[in-house]
C-alpha cells in the first residue's frame, strides 16, 4: 500500500451536491480499489487540482433555485476527468450552456436504459438495454455545446451525455446503487479507462487503522457505551475494547420498553454489560405523540437523561471519560449529516443533545464512515459469532417508529388508482426528503406500484392489502398514539414474523423485514400490520421483494389471529421514493 489508511490522499474527489448517494459512490470507488473522499460541492477547483478525476454527485435541487448546490465551473476547464451523476448532469448541462427543464413526471426506482453503441472510454462495452435506478425530475432538455446525447429511457431523452475530448460525461441514473446491474462498470471504466488511476486501496483489514483512530481521538480518557445489542454497537464496543483495553471501556444495555420480543434477554449475554430499566420514562415521555420526528427527538433525548443518570450514579463523571456510539454512515446522510444533504430523518444519535456532546468532543463514533456491510466485514476482522453479525438491522428507537400514530379520525380516499390511506410515511423523491400519505391498491404488482409513485406526486408508498378481515371501505384511520397496548400487539406481530422467517430460512434471504402497525381498521379491531422485506445492500437504496404465496399465508393466518389486528399489507415500495422504515 503507498499510503496512510488514516490520512490518505484521494484519487477521485466526489463533490457532495445534497444527496444521500455522494458517500455511497466514494464507498464504490473504494470497493475498486481505488481511494475516494467527498468534499463540499463548492470547492475551488484549485484545492482538488490533485485529483485524477471528480464526480458531482446527485442531489434533491433544481439548478434553477437560487440556493442550489454549485461547482466552481473552472473544474470543467483544467483537463481533469468530470462525471456528473444525476444532479450533476443537470448542473454541468447548465453550467456548461445547455438546458435543464421540469420533467413531465419524475422516475423514482427501476428504468430502461438505451444506451449508443459508442467508442467513448465511459461506456466502453456498455452499449444496448440494461436496468437502471433513476432518482429524479428534472431533465436535460438540451445538451452543452460538443456534448452528445448517448443515453435515454422511455422518459428521460438525455440519460447519458458525453464530450469525451474533454473527459467530461454525466450520467442521469446512479451507477453506484446495487439496482443498476452494470453500475459498477461504469464507475471502472471512468475510474480506470478516463481517470487512469491506480489500485492504491484494499478495503479489507481496517480494523488497525480504526483501533488507532480511537486511540488517537480519546487519548486518556475513557470510554462509556449505551449498546443496542445490534450489529453496529456491539461491532463498535468491541473495537473500543480492543483499542483501549477492558477497563477504560464500560457498556450499559438500556432497556426502553421499545424492543422487540426477547431482545434483552439476547443482550444479557454480552460480556462485560449491565441492565438499566427505562421503560416507564420512555413511554410516560412518547404518551400522547403522534408525530414521527418528535418520537425520534424524545427518544434522543431521553437516552441523554439516562446516559445522564447513568454517569452520574456510577461517578463517571469523576474520571476522564468519553461517550461511544455505533452510528453508521446512512444515519448521519439521512439526518442531514453532511454540508449539503437533505433531512431524510432525524437518528436518534443525531438529536441535539447528542450534537452538543459531539461539539464539545465527547463522542467517539468508529463506525460513522462506514455501511452496513462493511461493519459486518469489520466484525467478521473481529472474529465476532455471525448469529451477531448476521441479524437484520433494527432501529434505534425500536418499535416506536414502526407503531404509527394519527392525531385525528380519517376516512380513506377512494381514487381510480385505489384508496388513499392518510397515514404519513416518509420517503425520499429527488434525493430529497417527502413526507406523504400511502396508496393500497388490490394487487401484489412491483410494476404498476412503481409506475403509480412515478405518476402520483402526493403519494410517496403503494401497499397491497393481502388478507382483510373487513373489506378496505369499512375501515378508516383512527386517532392514536403509542400506548403499551399498541406496542404490545406490534411486538407480537414482529414475533411472529421472526419466528416464521427463521423456521423456513427466509430471514437468511432478505436483508430487512421490518414489521408496521397503522392505524386502520374497525372499532373492534383499530390496527393493521404491514409486512416489508426488502433486499438491499448497505440500506442506501432497497428493493421490495415477494415472499413465497405459502410463507406469506402462513404469516397471515397468524398474524390475524392476534386482538385488535383488522389486516395484513404489503409494502410494494423500493427506495428511493420509500424509506425502509415508515418513520
Amino acid at each position: 500500500m503507498s499510503q496512510s489508511y488514516l490520512n490518505p490522499t484521494p484519487q477521485i474527489v466526489i463533490l457532495d451536491a445534497g444527496g444521500q448517494y455522494c458517500h455511497l459512490e466514494a464507498r464504490k470507488v473504494r470497493d475498486l480499489g481505488v481511494y475516494a473522499a467527498v468534499y463540499p460541492s463548492n470547492t475551488p477547483a484549485g484545492e482538488i487540482a490533485f485529483a485524477k478525476g471528480i464526480i458531482i454527485s446527485g442531489g434533491p435541487a433544481s439548478v434553477y433555485d437560487p440556493d442550489s448546490p454549485k461547482v466552481d465551473p473552472a473544474i470543467f476547464a483544467h483537463g481533469q476527468p468530470v462525471l456528473g451523476i444525476c444532479y450533476g448532469q443537470q448542473l454541468m448541462a447548465h453550467l456548461l450552456g445547455g438546458e435543464v427543464t421540469r420533467g413531465e413526471k419524475g422516475e423514482y426506482g427501476l428504468a430502461t436504459l438505451e444506451l449508443d453503441d459508442t467508442t467513448d472510454p465511459l461506456f466502453s462495452g456498455l452499449s444496448g438495454h440494461q436496468q437502471i435506478w433513476m432518482s429524479h425530475r428534472d431533465v436535460v432538455g438540451a445538451v452543452p455545446e460538443g456534448f452528445s446525447a448517448v443515453g435515454r429511457t422511455d422518459t428521460c431523452a438525455v440519460a447519458a451525455i458525453a464530450a469525451p475530448q474533454r473527459k467530461l460525461y454525466g450520467l442521469q441514473f446512479h451507477p453506484e446503487v446495487v439496482h443498476t446491474v452494470r453500475g459498477m462498470e461504469f464507475l471502472s471504466n471512468f475510474v480506470f479507462r478516463v481517470c487512469e488511476c491506480v489500485k492504491d486501496w484494499d478495503p479489507r483489514h481496517r480494523v488497525p487503522a480504526i483501533e488507532q483512530e480511537i486511540r488517537d481521538q480519546v487519548g486518556t480518557r475513557s470510554v462509556f457505551f449505551f449498546v443496542s445489542g445490534g450489529v453496529d454497537s456491539t461491532v463498535a464496543f468491541t473495537l473500543c475494547i480492543r483499542a483501549l483495553g477492558p477497563d477504560r471501556v464500560k457498556g450499559v444495555y438500556v432497556d426502553t420498553g421499545l424492543m422487540r420480543e426477547g431482545e434483552t434477554d439476547v443482550v444479557r449475554q454480552l460480556p462485560g454489560l449491565t441492565i438499566e430499566h427505562a421503560q416507564e420514562q420512555f413511554l410516560g415521555a412518547l404518551a400522547g405523540v403522534t408525530d414521527p420526528e418528535q418520537k425520534r427527538h424524545i427518544i434522543g433525548e431521553e437516552f441523554v437523561r439516562v446516559q445522564d443518570r447513568v454517569i452520574e450514579s456510577r461517578r463517571l463523571l469523576e474520571e476522564s471519560w468519553i461517550l461511544g456510539q455505533g452510528t453508521i454512515y446512512p444515519d448521519t446522510i439521512e439526518s442531514g449529516g453532511t454540508t449539503n444533504a437533505a433531512v431524510i430523518k432525524t437518528h436518534h444519535n443525531r438529536v441535539a443533545g447528542i450534537r452538543k456532546l459531539m461539539e464539545s468532543g465527547r463522542i467517539v463514533e468508529p463506525l460513522k464512515s462506514f455501511y452496513k456491510d462493511e461493519v459486518r466485514e469489520i466484525g467478521r476482522e473481529l472474529a465476532l459469532p455471525a448469529q451477531l453479525l448476521d441479524r437484520h438491522p433494527f432501529p434505534g428507537p425500536g418499535l416506536a417508529i414502526r407503531c404509527l400514530c394519527s392525531a385525528v379520525d380519517a376516512p380513506l380516499l377512494t381514487t381510480p388508482e385505489g384508496a388513499i390511506i392518510p397515514v404519513n410515511s416518509v420517503g425520499v423523491q429527488g434525493d430529497s426528503r417527502s413526507y406523504a400519505p400511502v396508496l393500497a391498491i388490490d394487487s401484489l404488482d412491483h410494476a404498476r406500484a412503481t409506475a403509480l409513485i412515478n405518476r402520483l406526486a402526493d403519494v410517496n408508498r403503494v401497499v397491497a392489502g393481502v388478507e382483510l378481515k373487513v373489506p378496505l371501505s369499512g375501515m378508516q384511520v383512527r386517532a392514536c398514539s403509542l400506548t403499551p397496548v399498541r406496542i404490545a400487539r406490534l411486538r407480537c406481530a414482529d414475533a411472529i414474523v421472526r419466528r416464521v422467517c427463521q423456521e423456513s430460512d427466509y430471514d437468511r434471504r432478505v436483508w430487512q423485514f421490518p414489521v408496521i402497525l397503522i392505524p386502520l381498521g374497525t372499532v373492534e379491531s383499530p390496527d393493521s400490520i404491514v409486512l416489508r422485506p426488502v433486499e438491499s445492500v448497505d440500506g442506501m437504496t432497497a428493493q421490495s421483494v415477494l415472499m413465497p404465496d405459502d410463507l406469506l399465508g402462513r404469516l397471515n393466518n397468524e398474524i390475524l389471529q392476534l386482538e385488535g389486528i383488522a389486516g395484513v399489507f404489503y409494502d410494494l415500495t423500493h427506495k428511493p421514493p420509500g424509506t425502509i422504515e415508515w418513520e
